[in-house]
């Protein structure tokens, strides 16, 4: 009898299986999404401050550089828009990479510098760094690019002296 009824009960759990896999459920359709507003950005003031860097790409290229020394560079920049800049920060991708910057408002028609230095030491291969300025100017951010490749150390030719003798 136990046989019989547990026979009766997995057929009829396999046919409830089967029948609700054969029963397949069109997908709900998606909700239209009521057109969005434009989005608002922040309003341009047409005479904010406006950086023109030496550099047309914002971007200087050290080449090959030792490793152990800092590889410095400064980007010059004019204020060519008609109201002061004032940079607020500035900071590098990652903590080898060091901007200087002025505090005080660069006032249209004169030049600024933003002083980068990079740290070589215990750093060979490439250089791929990146300077966010943070201002009033027109354009926001501003990103300065340091590329370059750092040149291992030489390894020391002349073993290590050998240990004195025990006694």
């Amino acid at each position: 009898m136990k046989k019989v009824f547990i026979t009766l009960l997995c057929l009829s759990i396999s046919a409830a299986v089967a029948n609700a896999q054969d029963k397949k459920q069109a997908p709900a359709p998606a909700p239209t999404p009521a057109p969005a507003a434009a989005p608002q950005g922040p309003t341009v003031d047409p005479d904010a401050g406006s950086f023109k860097f030496k550099d047309e790409d914002n971007t200087h290229n050290f080449g090959e550089v030792p490793e152990g020394p800092l590889a410095e560079y400064d980007f010059e920049f004019k204020n060519v828009g008609k109201k002061p800049i004032i940079i607020q920060d500035a900071h590098g991708s990652c903590g080898c990479t060091v901007p200087t910057w002025p505090h005080e408002p660069i006032m249209p028609h004169k030049k600024g510098i933003i002083h980068v230095a990079y740290t070589t030491n215990g750093r060979p291969g490439p250089i791929m760094k990146e300077v966010t300025i943070n201002s009033n100017a027109k354009e926001q951010p501003i990103v300065l690019h340091i590329r370059g490749t750092v040149k291992p150390k030489p390894k020391d030719p002349t073993p290590p002296p050998a240990p004195a003798p025990a006694k």
